[in-house]
């Protein structure tokens, strides 16, 4: 039985499409492409019709491909977050998109996108006993879990994604130091709840749930053995000062220079910035001193669900 999965992100649409053979899933086909349906309306709660646009282009192309696997329409879930979310024109752009490609969309709470981000990380293998910090900094929301193998503990979504965030505090690129200053006392506010159940639960790993975490890993392999990672290994182990190396980078240098680091995709070039801010704020505010990745998210964590 085929599955797929499409994740409408605030930036990026993905599509993943699975084949169950007996207890588990084989992958068929992922793609991600930007849709930008954040763009220029996110923090006036709206998706433009440019937005509109690009997301209709989008998924008329993972139509396309779900008619080529044969992925018959009740095997498809399209799961709406953040951007899609908070609009006040979500039931015009639902409209739109099942008119024009017979896909329909559901939205879902924060909540519940933190509850199948935990499942795709668990699936992927990334968590054991100890309680970790599990963060997934999306375009529109960032979701934070605590838990480990086991269970969760506590989780919350924020609506203080990338591509909020970009719009909000980065007025120069480079970014500037006094934007990072702003950033990390938007933070401190933001985040008190973050903060309370950080000192009852004590976390000592970090898991970052892939988009900035995948390029962070990508561009780490690219400088130490000039290659991309295995794309069939879920999970990495990302020294601490590694990422303060790639971080250095990515806050001095503007958008044109990004492109040229080892790893970099275009896909992540902009939004990146802020993501690494906001990685360096948690890492250092909760004195947390591991990292771990995982290249499993949302739409791993959908399929993981289905199965129970």
């Amino acid at each position: 039985m085929k599955q797929a999965i499409i994740d409408l992100g605030t930036n990026t649409f993905h599509l993943f499409i699975a084949e169950k053979k007996a207890d588990t899933y084989q992958t068929l086909f992922r793609e991600s492409r930007p849709a930008k349906i954040g763009q220029a309306g996110i923090n006036q709660g709206i998706i433009t019709e440019e937005g509109i646009g690009r997301a209709l282009n989008v998924l008329t192309y993972f139509r396309q491909v779900l008619d080529q696997f044969d992925v018959a329409p009740d095997q498809v879930v399209a799961i709406g977050t953040s951007a899609i979310r908070v609009a006040r024109n979500q039931q015009e752009f639902i409209d739109r998109v099942r008119a024009s490609t017979g896909i329909t969309v559901q939205v879902i709470s924060g909540d519940q996108e933190a509850e199948y981000i935990y499942h795709g990380i668990r699936t992927a293998g990334a968590l054991d006993e100890e309680t970790a910090l599990i963060v997934d900094i999306g375009g529109g929301s960032v979701e934070f879990i605590l838990g480990n193998q086991s269970r969760i503990f506590w989780k919350q979504s924020f609506e203080i994604g990338g591509q909020r965030l970009r719009e909000r505090f980065m007025t120069t690129d480079p970014i500037s130091s006094g934007s990072i200053r702003r950033l990390h006392d938007y933070f401190q506010e933001q985040l008190l709840p973050l903060a309370n159940a950080i000192h009852q639960y004590q976390p000592a790993t970090l898991v970052g749930s892939s988009g900035s975490f995948d390029t962070l890993v990508d561009m780490w392999f690219m400088h130490e053995q000039g290659q991309w990672p295995d794309p069939a290994q879920a999970t990495f182990t990302l020294p601490i000062a590694e990422f303060y190396r790639a971080y250095e980078l990515l806050i001095t240098k503007n958008h044109a220079e990004r492109m040229e680091i080892p790893g970099m995709i275009e896909l992540r070039v902009d939004m990146i910035v802020v993501a690494v801010c906001l990685i360096d704020y948690v890492l250092k505010t909760y004195g947390i001193k591991q990292i771990r990745t995982s290249t499993y998210s949302l739409k791993e964590g959908v399929l993981a669900s289905m199965d129970k």
